[in-house]
């Protein structure tokens, strides 16, 4: 417990987040209820090693509005269809992985490749089991992308009619991040990584993002520190774990063990405190706390 103590950091929450810790502290209101979301960090080798991929969330988000981000987001109804061609882990060892019923799992995994796609253009799912489509830039890929952003096409649907196999073995299970009682938009986040697949490239494709970026965790650790970007902290802690692993095949082959991670609410000496696991400091000061 000592360890675990020292190797996380302490924030303290501001302005209507801090009233709203109070109110949900003292029993007079009920924390929002978390929405089932994937997180993916697409990885590859880089020039000076490790990079992730990155996005900035546009100011007029309504969560983590600015923030640099990994593609995800909430799991959609049609995420769980069981009609999805799928290969490699099944639903059930996804379950057992992440602690679900193999419908949340089914619908987590199909979040993250879909998301993946629709904020990178990356799609993790080939012809067959063995392999993957080589790229994804063309008009016609670039209208399925849209389709799906629309939500008038499921993940499902558009495999179906490409004849295209889910890679669900292509999915790395990272963590879980549940965002904290006092924010009025919370997440069971299930984070996944991913390397880039050969012959794909991601690219811009606007939307929820102002900019977009491969960069080395560490590089991405350095601009947060003097305050150049900013992080959440699932997002550092994250990104240090990343810079830890230093490789691409170590992210994708070492030891992880997922267990559900809340940042913990403290009220003491009469201010509102975050306690965040893992997270060593937190130099930038949140305008939300995860």
């Amino acid at each position: 417990m000592a360890e675990e103590a020292v190797n996380a950091a302490s924030i303290r929450i501001p302005g209507e987040l801090s009233e709203s810790a109070r109110a949900i502290l003292s029993g007079e209101r009920a924390p929002a209820v978390p929405r089932d979301a994937a997180t993916v960090m697409l990885v590859r080798s880089g020039t000076d090693g490790l990079e992730v991929y990155m996005l900035r969330r546009q100011a007029s988000m309504a969560f983590a509005p600015g923030a640099f981000v990994f593609p995800g987001g909430s799991v959609d109804t049609r995420d769980a269809d069981e009609q999805v061609a799928w290969a490699g882990p099944d639903a059930a060892e996804w379950g057992r992985t992440f602690d679900a019923p193999p419908a949340q799992a089914r619908a987590l995994v199909c979040a993250a490749v879909r998301e993946t796609f629709e904020e990178s253009g990356v799609l993790l799912a080939g012809e067959s089991a063995g392999s993957v489509v080589a790229d994804t830039t063309s008009d016609a890929f670039e209208a399925d992308r849209h389709a799906l952003l629309d939500r008038s096409v499921s993940l499902a649907e558009l495999l179906s009619r490409r004849g295209l196999v889910l890679r669900a073995d292509l999915l790395r299970p990272w963590s879980r991040w549940i965002t904290p009682v006092m924010e009025p938009r919370r997440f069971d986040a299930r984070f996944f990584a991913a390397a880039l697949p050969a012959g794909q490239r991601t690219r811009d494709v606007g939307g929820e993002a102002s900019e977009v970026a491969w960069v080395t965790p560490e590089k991405a650790l350095q601009e947060w520190e003097r305050g150049a970007i900013r992080l959440f902290p699932p997002t550092a802690v994250t990104l240090s774990e990343l810079a830890a692993c230093g490789d691409v095949e170590t992210v994708l082959t070492g030891a992880r063990r997922v267990a559900p991670i809340i940042p913990e609410v403290q009220l003491r000496e009469g201010a509102v405190w975050l306690t965040v696991p893992g997270l060593s400091g937190f130099p930038v000061a949140p305008g939300g706390a995860a």
